[in-house]
């Protein structure tokens, strides 16, 4: 496929269809920047602005993952189809339809992270980087950390969200409610939410599918088919220079985040001093900076 600049679309996965978006000029030379976004179940819509590194001269591709956003909706598909190998086979498959295979690099960002170190450690010919922004390495760590994050959350707060929890009402309003004091220190510190981030939230309610079924509830409640996941055990095979991204104030905590630069070869680790979840929103200059300069070394 010949890509246009700004193009949109969507690419056949087997009896499916991946939607993609294409900002800048992919037949540039340099390599093009994949965006794979988080949840599982979340879509590319509070990652758009990394669209926004096409002016640098740097091609962007973003994409909504089987089950959500633009791509074919499988709601009634059980917890053994939706799998991290079906969206490590997806992404594989849409760099190949793009024609992109041979000059990509992947930017993948909370469970994306997981899934792009998935990706990189099969040691595609194409790769010529790898970006990890605000990923655990792994969810029994995630599940670790949580704790600790919930043990310092105002008086009464973990107390009311643990009730709820063991009782199985997790889909009630005072559990939603009250969660927002965790998701407003440790995912987005920026108020309102950001529109870009607040459409992406919206999709997961419209869909729960696979959030529901692979994460869980929240971001701290994780009994979905993913909780005893995690990529430790193939970051040694991951070849090209990585650049690691957190926030200060991350629910990924730099203790899920470890084994990322303890093994893999070759990377850099930036924390983001202002941010929590998503620094591309919450300190966007210095991330901008920070991406740039990582790309242009490679």
């Amino acid at each position: 496929m010949s890509l246009a600049p700004s193009a949109k679309g969507t690419v056949k996965f087997g009896d499916y269809k991946t939607w993609y978006r294409v900002t800048g000029d992919p037949s540039s030379g340099k390599p093009v920047l994949v965006v794979v976004h988080g949840g599982p179940g979340s879509t590319h819509d509070y990652l758009l602005r990394l669209s926004e590194l096409a002016a640098r001269g740097w091609p962007v591709v973003h994409y909504d993952q089987l089950g959500n956003g633009g791509s074919t909706h499988l709601p009634d598909k059980g917890a053994d189809f939706w799998t991290p190998e079906l969206f490590e086979a997806e992404l594989t498959n849409l760099v190949r339809q793009l024609g992109i295979d041979g000059n990509y690099v992947p930017f993948g960002q909370s469970w994306g992270g997981l899934l792009v170190a998935m990706h990189a450690a099969k040691r595609p010919k194409g790769l010529k980087g790898l970006v990890i922004a605000n990923s655990p390495a792994s969810y029994p760590l995630w599940l670790q950390e949580m704790k600790v994050l919930r043990d310092q959350l105002p008086a009464g707060v973990d107390e009311i969200l643990r009730r709820h929890e063991a009782e199985g009402t997790t889909d009630s309003p005072d559990y939603h409610n009250t969660m927002q004091a965790f998701y407003d220190k440790h995912v987005c510190r920026i108020k309102p939410a950001p529109r870009d981030m607040q459409a992406s939230q919206y999709e997961i309610y419209n869909d729960s599918t696979v959030y529901s079924t692979m994460n869980g509830p929240s971001e701290f409640h994780v009994i979905g088919t993913l909780r005893d996941w995690g990529v430790i055990d193939v970051l040694p095979d991951i070849e090209v220079p990585t650049l690691i991204i957190s926030g200060r104030h991350d629910e990924a905590t730099p203790a899920t985040v470890q084994p990322f630069q303890d093994l893999i070869p070759s990377n850099r680790w930036e924390i983001f001093e202002e941010s929590s979840h998503v620094p591309h929103l919450e300190e966007p200059e210095l991330f901008d900076d920070v991406l740039h300069t990582y790309l242009s070394s490679l």
